[in-house]
């Protein structure tokens, strides 16, 4: 029984996912590969800390969305670009060193890209290192700048570590 229900709803999943695309408006078709590119500039900038880069990518009403634990001060929506340069990455600048990255996937389709990679951390203020987490990130572009940035992670391992006592 469990096998076939199994089944019954991965059809159902799969026949979704086959006519999402047929429901969409085709007249906001954008070139994936320009999503791409775009997404894996800001991406970069933002790994590297090029602010100039960066507000260039960025739409004026920008979202920055972390998923996770809303005790830490970075954690949240971040509603435009000008809260994103001036509230969000000092905190998280202020908050946490990333000592190890890798994007290990990347795809877009339409105006939507996603990064799925690991990283490593230590939380500043206790010290603690985060260990290897997996993280993921949706980004919406729309007429050459990033819209939104979905940011998900291992909320917990990140929040073990900023909270842990010295």
């Amino acid at each position: 029984m469990f096998k076939k229900n199994l089944l019954i709803g991965l059809a159902s999943l799969l026949a979704f996912f086959q006519l999402t695309p047929a429901l969409a408006d085709k007249t906001t078709s954008v070139d994936p590969a320009k999503t791409l590119e775009t997404a894996q500039s800001f991406l970069w900038a933002a790994g590297s800390g090029d602010m100039e880069k960066l507000q260039v990518l960025m739409a004026d009403d920008f979202v920055w969305h972390n998923e996770g634990d809303t005790s830490i001060p970075w954690i949240g929506n971040w509603d435009s670009k000008q809260e994103v340069l001036t509230t969000f990455l000092p905190r998280f600048g202020a908050g946490l060193k990333v000592t190890s990255w890798s994007t290990d996937y990347s795809f877009a389709n339409d105006n939507q890209a996603v990064f799925m990679g690991t990283m490593s951390a230590v939380a500043n203020e206790s010290g603690v290192d985060t260990g290897k987490f997996s993280w993921a990130v949706r980004v919406q572009v729309e007429d050459g700048k990033v819209k939104s940035w979905n940011w998900f992670e291992d909320s917990y391992a990140v929040s073990k570590a900023y909270h842990a006592k010295k």
